[in-house]
């Protein structure tokens, strides 16, 4: 009984270890990603593109400048 117990743990582990040390996600939605800070996003209001460091970010939206936020 705990020879099975050793085997399935020491199974699990190597399993675990195959995947990196970490479990995959599934179904992960783009917005989920992290987006390097030169990556251009477009501004919602007047569809400029400008990179996410230079961006205002409101709910989830990116503007171009002050003008443009809500």
């Amino acid at each position: 009984m705990i020879l099975k117990l050793l085997i399935f743990a020491i199974a699990g582990v190597l399993i675990y270890k195959f995947f990196g040390g970490r479990f995959p996600t599934l179904g992960k939605s783009p917005s989920e990603k992290k987006l390097d800070d030169d990556t251009l996003v477009e501004c919602t209001k007047c569809s400029t593109y400008v990179t996410v460091k230079e961006s205002i970010i409101v709910s989830n939206k990116y503007y171009c400048s002050q003008e443009c936020t809500p």
